[in-house]
């Protein structure tokens, strides 16, 4: 694809700084690096995905207002963080995340480890022991 051909569509990083590197042939017929804004295809998928994680969060806030779950497993679910991976961030293991997700647990936790997570999280611990209704 030349230059000029790169796809510029904004749709999900309007007023981001995020870009795509994509390359493509200059006037002289060699590879250049190309900042792209995102293309249609590459959109509809993400829409897709972000709307299979929209229906998961309202599952799990229907589960956390019934007292099935905690407001960990949504706060982690809505910041796409798999307990894989917000053991990674937190360092507290994949077991004792999963049992923080069970609502007595999660209600237990010293300051520390809530703390941990809200950092994790990058959401304020008041934010973190909440749900929105």
């Amino acid at each position: 694809m030349k230059i000029e051909d790169v796809p510029q569509d904004m749709k999900y990083y309007r007023g981001s700084v995020i870009r795509d590197v994509d390359y493509a042939v200059d006037a002289d017929g060699k590879y250049q690096r190309v900042m792209s804004a995102g293309w249609t295809p590459k959109n509809d998928a993400l829409e897709v995905t972000l709307s299979a994680i929209d229906e998961e969060c309202a599952e799990i806030l229907e589960r956390v207002h019934r007292g099935e779950s905690s407001p960990l497993e949504y706060h982690a679910t809505k910041n796409l963080m798999s307990v894989e991976l917000l053991s990674d961030y937190t360092g507290i293991s994949k077991r004792n995340i999963r049992k923080h997700f069970i609502p007595k647990f999660f209600n237990s936790l010293d300051e520390e480890t809530i703390n941990i997570y809200a950092d994790a999280l990058r959401i304020t611990v008041d934010e973190l022991r909440n749900i929105p209704e």
